[in-house]
């Protein structure tokens, strides 16, 4: 059993770092600043989970794990917030996504 959980720590912690890899990567090579948002945003709150996740099954039981409970909490609410907000501000500031033809842009 011991040797299952230790599996999946290691799948879930090289899973998460793999998706902060690929959105790093989205971050730099997306167009525009709403794609851009979306690879920051969602990759951030799935690999932050996922490696949140992997250190529970890591940790065991006991104050650790209520701390990382915590921390994964925080993370699923402050994350998509965030990226929302960001998101807002600039469509509020100008920004139009790369696709967006309307004649609102700021010049």
């Amino acid at each position: 059993m011991a040797e299952l959980v230790t599996v999946l720590s290691s799948l879930c912690l090289l899973l998460g770092a793999f998706l902060i890899f690929s959105g790093g990567l989205g971050v730099l090579r997306f167009p525009d600043f709403f794609t851009r948002m979306h690879a920051a945003g969602v990759t951030e709150t799935m690999a932050a989970t996922l490696i949140v996740v992997g250190l529970m099954l890591h940790s065991g039981w006991g104050l650790p794990l209520f701390k990382l409970l915590l921390i994964l909490l925080f993370v699923m609410i402050t994350g998509p917030t965030a990226s929302h907000a960001l998101a807002k501000s600039g469509l509020h500031g100008g920004l139009r996504p790369l696709g967006d033809n309307t004649n609102n842009e700021r010049h």
